[in-house]
């Protein structure tokens, strides 16, 4: 059997090669690399340096230190990368710097780090010129070991590699087909060249930016497929450097179901590894919270060595709008979930040291994707992190890729160009026609300037040599059809100027991005194409539907138009309600059946807040008011402690809500956290001295719950009344639940005083507030709820309290009774209002704090404009409770 060695450029040639000659069923054939065919010949374990073995050496290097001119810079990010990409520039020039380190100090130093590098790299693993080196030594094995020798269609060959090319032409056969470069003289070889076929015809187009590249290049793949006129292994789309268009590629053809293939691979994060890896990271860098571990653990239970046998269940008792951002908090959170769990599983062991290894952040990167990855994602980490520090593994993990899945031999190919060249196919689509990337600038090497060495030395094959080389090459040989493509804009809004390499004269088509293609190359391009199809959508047509409803100047079933006496709306109604849900009745009803007829909530947008908002504050108010005054009652009781015992009780209070509100919700970062504590405990403060005379025997609650028929909270026996017993609206059959914020009762039972504690900004003419237009319902439930639970029916005070002036200001309600029968009015309004179908949006609709919002259209203004009239008339006599005090 006759051995043969065919070299080939690239990724893509290499497979297409392969394939070849499967199909020919060619034996005795081995394809490979210069760089491979060079290590074969030197034989042993020998191989060429890869960037693994590189990158550690070079680190190495520069540690020494001892240089003349990067000895100050040899610590900055990015210098292995830096020394790598110049020292590849010299070993591919074959430029022996030893006898140039007299030319200067610059030079010297590279020479140096050459020198070092070459010293620690592993036995066996060799520089190109060293590499090449040892294969002339053994020539004479070329004969058994390679056979002949034929390089098929490698576009260039660096001057590295010419010796070992020229001294294998006296052993053993010496072809060269279809070469790319034109300066080939120096080949002593057999030179042979396809008959080239007629190049197809070149089509220009112009597109609106690259997004837009990628679906008409898509479009432009499922014609030639759809049409037959190509196969999807004839099909190749390119571009100098990839990046720009590679994301659009990755989601549109896996939308589309097309065979694309990635020949320079898919990005590393695309995959599940990739996530793992990505969920890892997070915590180390960015520290810990609830959301990271339990998306890392979802990687990582039941697959890394660290977590193997860590139960289901793990999280189980972990509040879940806790965001545990420190390890302390993680600690006690997880000694409260394990008290309370009935399960008998215990997951500390396992979790605790896990957690105390992720609390070091990026310096325990190693020993973590060691305990916490499995095999695959740990080669991932392992890899972004030879590439870069560990604090840089955002960036490092970006950059990794894996092998696409694919089979190139029966894909179309998106690909950089340089890959292309190697390996042509009859029709071709080229992206980035512009200045900026066909041909791009060869840009001047950041250690060794051409001031230092000229350029056309350092870099005798510049990549502007490399592109326009490219372009000829793909260009000729695509048979079938040329697509030359370019973005009008770039992704930022910048105009981009047409390629110097596109022909003279050619009509550049102009596609714009909402035409009609002939053909779609997805579903969802399709439906936008063709009318007929997308208006018998579903989806598409409720869409359009909606569309037109919020444009519409009548009153219609997407403003909030339901049937009357809707099941859903119906059952919203009679739930037990509150001062909260309440509000939203009457002043949203729409608002009100999406969160309670339909369960909507609106999502946490931050999950560590630099500040509280106004809602959690005022919670964390009332949090302290009632710790404290839990403390105090029933000895000595809030109404005869001195001050020292109230300050005692707060400090008491701002204690233990500073340690367990983290473990329960998120908070602000520790400093901005401790600030808040203590800006809520001033509020506080005030409100818990304000009354200075009280009647012997007062006593006070604060948080007081009522109308809790579920039993949620356990009756206690100090309490005024049984927090269980049911609260309904006079006059109405709606029911309502809450919490006091403080209530004082006489000894002698009466006379009661229910207080509402407001921590926002005092409104203006607040003295005139009863019900505040529906939005303060709070003060007239509370005495409402007093009145029915307290026995002897005590005479009732109700009031405001502004606590965020310097003084706080009080406001009683004039006449409690007129109160709890105007809201009985309004509140039996809203209802027959519901029950009608009319839930349309109110005034809180308008509002920025708005949390359904989003659920409006993009531009409330306008919507409310065109709706003015229909809603005015659609809720009728109801709009009067907005108006009213």
């Amino acid at each position: 059997m006759n051995r043969r060695t065919i070299v080939v450029e690239g990724p893509l040639a290499f497979h297409m090669r392969r394939i070849a000659a499967a199909r020919r069923g060619e034996t005795g054939v081995q394809i490979m690399t210069i760089p491979q065919m060079a290590a074969r010949l030197a034989g042993g374990f020998t191989r060429p340096a890869q960037s693994q073995d590189l990158d550690p050496a070079i680190r190495d290097a520069l540690e020494a230190g001892g240089f003349a001119e990067l000895e100050s810079i040899r610590h900055l990010p990015g210098m292995t990368r830096a020394v790598a990409r110049t020292l590849a520039k010299i070993w591919l020039a074959d430029l022996p710097l030893l006898e140039r380190a007299d030319q200067g100090a610059r030079l010297a130093d590279i020479a140096e780090i050459e020198r070092r590098v070459r010293a620690n790299l592993p036995k066996g693993v060799l520089t190109p010129r060293d590499l090449r080196d040892a294969a002339i030594i053994r020539l004479d094995n070329a004969p058994v070991v390679l056979g002949s020798v034929e390089l098929d269609s490698v576009v260039n060959v660096a001057p590295v590699w010419r010796p070992l090319l020229q001294a294998l032409n006296g052993v053993v056969p010496l072809a060269w087909r279809n070469p790319g470069a034109t300066d080939i003289n120096w080949f002593p070889g057999e030179i042979t060249t396809d008959q080239r076929p007629t190049a197809g015809v070149m089509e220009v187009v112009s597109c609106a930016n690259p997004r837009a590249e990628v679906v008409e290049a898509l479009r432009w793949m499922r014609e030639l497929i759809a049409s037959g006129r190509a196969k999807p292994e004839q099909i190749a789309i390119c571009a100098t450097s990839v990046g720009e268009w590679d994301e659009h590629f990755l989601v549109l053809a896996a939308d589309a179901d097309l065979p694309l293939y990635f020949s320079h691979g898919v990005p590393a994060l695309a995959s599940r590894e990739g996530q793992a890896c990505a969920a890892l990271a997070d915590v180390l860098l960015n520290g810990l919270s609830q959301d990271r571990v339990r998306r890392l653990f979802s990687h990582a239970a039941g697959r890394s060595r660290a977590l193997q046998d860590l139960p289901r269940s793990w999280a189980l008792g972990l509040q879940a709008g806790a965001a545990l951002f420190e390890l302390d908090q993680w600690l006690r959170a997880l000694d409260e979930a394990s008290r309370l769990r009935t399960d008998g599983v215990d997951p500390r062991p396992i979790l605790i040291p896990v957690l105390e290894l992720l609390a070091q952040g990026p310096d325990a990167a190693e020993q973590a994707g060691a305990m916490l990855l499995e095999t695959p994602a740990r080669a991932l980490w392992s890899e972004a992190l030879r590439r870069a520090p560990s604090k840089a593994l955002e960036f490092s993990l970006q950059e990794l890729r894996l092998p696409d899945g694919r089979d190139a031999g029966a894909c179309a190919v998106w690909c950089p160009a340089n890959h292309l060249a190697a390996a042509p196919r009859p029709w071709v689509r080229l992206l980035g026609m512009t200045t900026r990337s066909w041909p791009r600038r060869a840009a001047e090497d950041p250690l060794i300037p051409s001031h230092v060495l000229s350029h056309g030395t350092l870099d005798p094959d510049p990549v502007t040599t490399q592109d326009r080389r490219a372009f000829q090459i793909i260009t000729a040989r695509a048979s079938g059809g040329r697509a030359l493509s370019r973005s009008r804009r770039n992704a930022q809004g910048g105009i981009l100027s047409a390629s110097p390499l596109i022909p003279q004269g050619a009509g550049v088509h102009a596609l714009k991005r909402a035409r009609i293609p002939s053909h779609a190359f997805s579903e969802a391009d399709r439906l936008l194409a063709r009318a007929d199809e997308a208006a018998i959508s579903p989806a598409l047509t409720a869409a359009n539907a909606c569309w037109r409803d919020w444009r519409s100047p009548a009153i219609t079933a997407h403003d909030g138009r339901v049937r009357a006496d809707h099941p859903v709306i119906a059952r919203a109604i009679d739930r037990v309600q509150s001062a909260t849900s309440l509000r939203l009745m009457l002043r949203d009803p729409l608002a009100f059946v999406w969160r309670y007829a339909l369960g909507w909530r609106s999502v946490a947008e931050d999950d560590q807040p630099l500040t509280l908002d106004a809602r959690a504050y005022g919670e964390l108010v009332h949090e302290l008011l009632k710790r404290t005054v839990d403390t105090l009652e029933p000895r000595p009781g809030y109404s005869r402690a001195a001050r020292h015992e109230i300050d005692a009780a707060l400090t008491e209070a701002v204690t233990t809500v500073s340690t367990e509100w983290p473990l329960k919700r998120s908070v602000p970062p520790l400093l901005l956290w401790r600030h808040t504590v203590d800006a809520a405990a001033q509020l506080s403060l005030r409100a818990l001295t304000l009354d200075e005379a009280f009647q012997p025997g007062t006593r006070s609650w604060t948080e007081l719950t009522f109308g809790d028929t579920e039993g949620a909270v356990a009756a206690a026996g100090d309490l005024p009344w049984d927090p269980t017993t049911p609260v309904e609206i006079v006059g109405t059959k709606v029911r309502v639940n809450g919490s006091i914020d403080r209530l004082d009762l006489t000894a002698a039972g009466n006379a009661v005083r229910v207080s509402d504690y407001k921590t926002g900004v005092e409104p203006k003419r607040a003295d005139q507030i009863v019900l505040g237009g529906g939005a303060e319902l709070q003060r007239v439930i509370y005495a409402m709820a007093a009145r029915q639970l307290l026995q002897d029916n005590p005479r009732v005070v109700a009031r405001l309290i502004y606590l965020g002036n310097a003084e706080p200001r009080v406001y009683k309600l004039p006449d409690v009774d007129q109160a709890i029968a105007d809201i009985a009015g309004h509140v039996t309004a809203a209802s027959v209002l519901l029950r009608q179908g009319r839930a349309l949006p109110g005034p809180d609709a308008r509002e920025n704090w708005n949390d359904f919002r989003l659920a409006l259209p993009a531009s409330p203004t306008l919507y409310f404009q065109v709706k003015q009239a229909a809603l005015s008339r659609a809720f009728d006599d109801f709009a009067r409770v907005w108006s009213c005090r």
